[in-house]
């Protein structure tokens, strides 16, 4: 009985000392502001995902030509050749 004894006292001591470490990082963790941090980092990185992504939709929906435009074309003389509307 009395190693149970012992073996129970040690096992419960050695989980009580691992809540209180896990705990104690947990509220370090709260002061120094890594809640604020990681949702920080989150958010830079969606930035950047949806930045690429709006680029490559640009890129791939802009032509690369604009087609044949046509305008009126430049006359020779002004003073002999009126442009026509």
């Amino acid at each position: 009985m009395d190693v149970q004894k012992i073996t129970t006292g040690v096992t419960a001591a050695a989980v009580v000392g691992t809540g209180a470490f896990v705990g104690g990082e947990a509220i370090i963790d709260q002061k120094t502001g890594g809640p604020e941090k990681r949702a920080n980092a989150e958010e830079v990185r969606l930035r950047e995902i949806i930045r690429e992504e709006l680029y490559l939709q640009l890129v791939n929906a802009w032509p690369t030509t604009s087609g044949p435009v046509k305008g009126t074309p430049d006359p020779k003389n002004y003073k002999t050749q009126i442009p026509q509307k």
